[in-house]
C-alpha cells in the first residue's frame, strides 16, 4: 500500500515536470530537452521508467516562421539597411509570440569581404553583457531560491576583501553595499575599469575589482557597472562553491535545451563565430571566437559580466522560460522580483539584473508595455521580453567589427522593435 502511495506520488511529480518543460519551451524539440534536463538532475530519475522512451512521449513542434519576410518586411528591411550602411556586418534575429517562434533569421556576412561567411540564424554570437542577465542574474536567482543568496546581505559577508583590502576612508561606507545593490547596480561603484591593464591574471583582476573605489554613496544613484558584476560573479561561484561556467551549464543552459550555450567555444567552432574585432591595441590579433571584453579575457573567459557565447535561437529559448514564468528551473515569483523595476534610487530604470524601458526614449522601442525587461550588450546583442505581449527579441549583432566605432546600432534598435510590434499587431 504504502509502495504504491510512493508510485503515485513520483508519478504525479514526473507529470507535473514534464508539463512545466513543455508550457516553458513550446516550439523546441520537447524530447530532448527533457533528456537533457535529466542527465544533469540524476537524483529525479528515482521514480522508475518513467522517464523511459523519451523519444515517443514528446515530438518536436514547428517553428511558426513561414510567413516571416512578409509579417516582418519592416523589420527586415531595417536590418539589411543597416548592413548596408555598415552599422554591422552580420545578424541575427529572433522573435518569440504567444510561445511560438515567429522569427528565426540571418542577416548579412561575418565581416565586410564579399567572400566571407553568410550569418546563418543558427549562428553564434558572443553576447557581451546580455550574460549578465541570461547567465549570471539567472544563477543568482537560483541560488536566492534556495535560500542561498539574501538579497540584503552585505557584500563583505561573502567578499571580506571588498572592505579589508580597501582604503581606511572607504571601508566604512563598503560595508553598506549589499548584494541586491550589485544586481541593481545602486553599489556606487563605477562603469567600467580598463583592469586588464594592469592586471595579468584572473586573481590579480577579481583582486583589482575588490579594490576598485567607490563612486557614490551605496545606495544613492544608479550607475551600469561592469565591476559591480564582475565582483557578483565572484560572490556567486563562492556561494556555489563551483565554477561560475559549470553551474551555468548544469543549471540553465542544459535543463533549458540550450545546446550551443557556452563560455570559451571550443577551438573547432571558432571559425564559425563572427568575429568582433581586429584588435590593434592590446590582443593584436583578430578578436573571433573568444571573448570580446578584455577584463573577461584575462579572468580566462569565464566572467559575470561577459563571456557567453549563443545563437539567437538559443537566447530565445531562454527568453520562453522567463515568459512561462521560469519554468522549469525557476518559481514565478524570483521571476517578478528581479524583474521588476526596482523602487530606489530615485528615478532608476534598473530591476535586480535587468534593465526596463525608460521613457521617452528606450531601445526597446515605443510599443513595449511597463513589464518590459531586457539587457544590451556591447558587442550589439540585445534581448528584450514583455509579458504582457508574450514577447521576445533577440536581436545578435557584431558592430565592433573591425574597430568598435559604430554606434549606428543605438538609432536602429528601438525601430526594429518598433517594426516587430507593428508586424504583429498588424499595423502599417
Amino acid at each position: 500500500m504504502l509502495r504504491r502511495k510512493k508510485q503515485k506520488q513520483a508519478s504525479t511529480v514526473a507529470g507535473r515536470r514534464r508539463y512545466r518543460i513543455k508550457r516553458a519551451s513550446p516550439f523546441l524539440d520537447y524530447a530532448r530537452v527533457l533528456a537533457n534536463y535529466y542527465k544533469v538532475h540524476p537524483h529525479l530519475l528515482a521514480a522508475r521508467g518513467l522517464l523511459q522512451n523519451l523519444e515517443r512521449q514528446f515530438g518536436a513542434v514547428c517553428p511558426a516562421f513561414d510567413s516571416q519576410e512578409r509579417q516582418f518586411a519592416r523589420a527586415f528591411f531595417l536590418i539589411r539597411e543597416a548592413i548596408a550602411q555598415r552599422s554591422f556586418p552580420g545578424a541575427a534575429l529572433a522573435v518569440t509570440h504567444r510561445g511560438a517562434l515567429v522569427v528565426s533569421q540571418g542577416f548579412g556576412r561575418f565581416n565586410y569581404d564579399e567572400n566571407s561567411p553568410e550569418v546563418q540564424r543558427e549562428t553564434i554570437f558572443d553576447l557581451a553583457s546580455v550574460s549578465k542577465a541570461l547567465a549570471t542574474t539567472t544563477m543568482a536567482m537560483l541560488l536566492y531560491e534556495r535560500d542561498h543568496l539574501p538579497l540584503d546581505e552585505p557584500l563583505l559577508q561573502a567578499l571580506p576583501e571588498f572592505v579589508t583590502l580597501a582604503p581606511k576612508h572607504q571601508q566604512e561606507a563598503r560595508q553598506a553595499v549589499t548584494i541586491r545593490m550589485l544586481l541593481a547596480h545602486s553599489s556606487g561603484l563605477p562603469a567600467y575599469e580598463k583592469l586588464f591593464e594592469f592586471a595579468t591574471t584572473r586573481e590579480d583582476l577579481i583582486r583589482a575589482a575588490l579594490t576598485t573605489p567607490l563612486r557614490s554613496v551605496p545606495g544613492t544613484r544608479a550607475d551600469y557597472s561592469d565591476i559591480g558584476f564582475i565582483l557578483l560573479g565572484e560572490l556567486l561561484a563562492r556561494k556555489a562553491a563551483i565554477p561560475l561556467d559549470i553551474f551555468m551549464r548544469r543549471e540553465i543552459f542544459a535543463p533549458l535545451g540550450m545546446m550551443r550555450t557556452c563560455f570559451n567555444p571550443a577551438l573547432e567552432l571558432k571559425g564559425q563565430i563572427p568575429p568582433t574585432e581586429d584588435d590593434r591595441r592590446f590582443r593584436k590579433r583578430v578578436i573571433q571566437g573568444e571573448v570580446n571584453d578584455e577584463n573577461a579575457y584575462v579572468m580566462g573567459g569565464v566572467a559575470g559580466h561577459a563571456g557567453v557565447f549563443a545563437p539567437a535561437t538559443d537566447v530565445a529559448r531562454f527568453a520562453e522560460c522567463m515568459l512561462h514564468g521560469g519554468a522549469p528551473i525557476l518559481r514565478p515569483e524570483t521571476v517578478k522580483l528581479f524583474t521588476r523595476r526596482e523602487p530606489s534610487p530615485a528615478g532608476t530604470s534598473r530591476a535586480l539584473g535587468w534593465d526596463t524601458p525608460s521613457r521617452p526614449e528606450s531601445s526597446s522601442g515605443r510599443w513595449f508595455s511597463s513589464l518590459a525587461f531586457g539587457h544590451l550588450g556591447f558587442t550589439g546583442t540585445s534581448l528584450w521580453l514583455d509579458p504582457g505581449r508574450r514577447l521576445s527579441v533577440t536581436l545578435l549583432t557584431n558592430r565592433t567589427w573591425p574597430d568598435r566605432s559604430s554606434q549606428l546600432i543605438r538609432e536602429l534598435r528601438p525601430q526594429v522593435h518598433d517594426a516587430i510590434v507593428e508586424g504583429i499587431d498588424g499595423r502599417s
